[in-house]
């Protein structure tokens, strides 16, 4: 059973930074692409950032290029966030996911529905 637990988020200035952090247990986890997710209240969850089971290939949101950046540790078992440039409509529970069909995904998807476990998130709160 994988077990996936987000931590980092927090209250932060607009122009600030945050790390989030996925710890992933349960699973060889590094086969596997991650994505992180994040859902504002009254909205549909979306698609920030996610990335190839190597790490070799990512792909992100058009909201959030070139001021986030995933990576991931396999060694490690985590997936993180880092988040420059924080706007107030960044302003979201923020998931992490993990995708196990493929295995070796070179294309990390974006798609919500195509990710088979999700932690239970952290919020992520940016005031103006």
């Amino acid at each position: 059973q994988v077990q996936l637990v987000e931590s980092g988020g927090g209250l932060v200035q607009a122009g600030g930074s945050l790390r989030l952090s996925c710890a992933a247990s349960g699973s060889p986890f590094s086969m596997y692409a991650m994505g992180w997710f994040r859902q504002a209240p009254g909205k549909e969850r979306e698609f920030v950032a996610a990335i190839a089971w190597n790490g070799r290939n990512s792909d992100y949101a058009d909201s959030v290029k070139g001021r986030f950046t995933i990576s991931r540790d396999n060694a490690k078992n985590t997936v993180n966030l880092q988040m420059n440039s924080l706007k107030p409509e960044d302003t979201a529970h923020y998931y992490c996911a993990v995708d196990l069909n493929p295995r070796y995904r070179q294309t990390p998807t974006i798609f919500h529905n195509e990710y088979d476990y999700w932690g239970q998130g952290t919020q992520v709160t940016v005031s103006s």
